[in-house]
């Protein structure tokens, strides 16, 4: 729980109390800024909440990506590519540097976008 929420949460009951007090006094002023004081805690709660989430989410996808590179199968694999790159250093030579080729030319070409029909001249 983050201070966005607390604060929201204050904000809201705050709101709901002026609101009240303005039903009972029948001040429409003060029933009108307890509404508006309910819905901006409203607001900011559910920004918090907002926030909670997305560090909730950020701290899940850490965790899976550090047991991924932590896990067996990722240095297996690294362990594997790293003796066939000493099994046959001229292919793998030969192999990154078509890929690099291919990814360079991918790169630098041109968009596809259309030339307009007209153009303004002055």
């Amino acid at each position: 729980m983050n201070e966005d929420r607390v604060t929201g949460t204050a904000e809201d009951l705050a709101g709901k109390a002026e609101g009240a007090f303005g039903d009972v006094t029948g001040n429409p002023e003060t029933q009108l800024g307890g509404r508006a004081r309910e819905a901006a805690g409203k607001a900011q709660n559910l920004y918090g909440q907002a926030k909670d989430a997305a560090r909730d989410a950020a701290d899940a996808a850490t965790g899976y990506a550090k047991d991924i590179y932590n896990s067996d199968a990722v240095r297996d694999g690294s362990e594997a590519l790293a003796k066939k790159i000493q099994d046959n250093p001229l292919g793998s030579i030969v192999t990154a540097g078509a890929i690099g080729f291919a990814l360079a030319l991918w790169m630098s070409r041109p968009s596809r976008r259309r030339q307009p029909r007209w153009r303004y001249y002055s």
